[in-house]
């Protein structure tokens, strides 16, 4: 079974938007050519490049996104980085906190650096390109996933106040502190959602209490199912399983489940199922 074309008149959360909010994640790590071809073949007219370098010491190197806008839907896509240098960076119990959108709560200081450098571009581009009340999807996976979050808190909050259609995220580290976590769920409730692929370490990282997440969890078990729930102890044992599924490199499950292709792929047999 298929899955159909992306449906530019979704309003609401589905599974099958979400797997093509995961192509769009996946996208955000090609080249601008490839990016504006796919786009073009998805019946996006419009793309717009987000990107700033950076220069040493910053860790997470630099900033990229791209926007797709049709008549009816905007995307916003950040690209996230290598499993292992957001591991590294995120373990750093020592990085300093950032001041959230509005001044509501603390963030992480590589995304509110991160963000900042590029927020201005999205902006401009995103006040562009909605000319027609369409609807607005937010997505990233990793880094990128981080940077979503971060960019839909911001343009609710801050200028223009635009709240987004929806906010999904593949393999997010916590952004922010509780405090502006808080705020996020109350102001984007059913807006968030959050997956996890089973035993993805970066969602664990930077550690708590100081960084947290927003609500609804989408979870993918050792067996490829999406969870809409899982209880905790079930979750442990879940997670289990998959950290001894691999006999030849025990413990590996934790970068391994974090590709983008892997979510490509269980997104798809799940969207599949639907």
């Amino acid at each position: 079974m298929s899955i159909a074309p992306i449906d530019h008149r979704t309003k609401t959360y589905n599974l099958r938007h979400a797997y093509w909010m995961c192509r769009a994640s996946e996208l955000a790590y090609k080249d601008e050519a490839t990016i504006e071809a796919q786009a073009e073949s998805w019946g996006f007219d419009r793309v717009d490049h987000h990107h700033t370098s950076f220069t040493p010491p910053f860790p997470l190197q630099d900033t990229q996104a791209y926007s797709m806008a049709s008549d009816h839907m905007i995307v916003l896509a950040f690209r996230g980085t290598e499993p292992v240098n957001i591991k590294d960076w995120l373990s750093d119990i020592t990085t300093p906190p950032w001041p959230g959108p509005a001044d509501k709560g603390f963030v992480h200081y590589g995304f509110g650096e991160a963000l900042n450098s590029v927020f201005p571009q999205v902006k401009k581009a995103l006040k562009a390109s909605r000319t027609n009340g369409q609807t607005v999807w937010i997505t990233g996976h990793s880094l990128g996933g981080a940077l979503a979050m971060l960019a839909g808190a911001r343009l609710h909050f801050e200028e223009p106040n635009l709240l987004a259609d929806g906010i999904i995220t593949f393999g997010q580290p916590r952004v922010c502190d509780r405090e502006l976590a808080t705020a996020c769920d109350k102001a984007f409730v059913k807006r968030t959602h959050r997956f996890v692929n089973n035993n993805d370490i970066v969602p664990h990282l930077p550690p708590e209490p100081a960084y947290t997440h927003t609500q609804l969890l989408r979870y993918i078990d050792s067996a490829g199912r999406l969870r809409e729930s899982m209880p905790l102890l079930g979750g442990l044992t879940d997670r289990a399983k998959g950290l001894t599924a691999d006999v030849l490199a025990p413990g590996s499950d934790g970068l391994r489940d974090h590709f983008i292709f892997n979510y490509v792929d269980v997104m798809e047999k799940n969207a599949t199922r639907s």
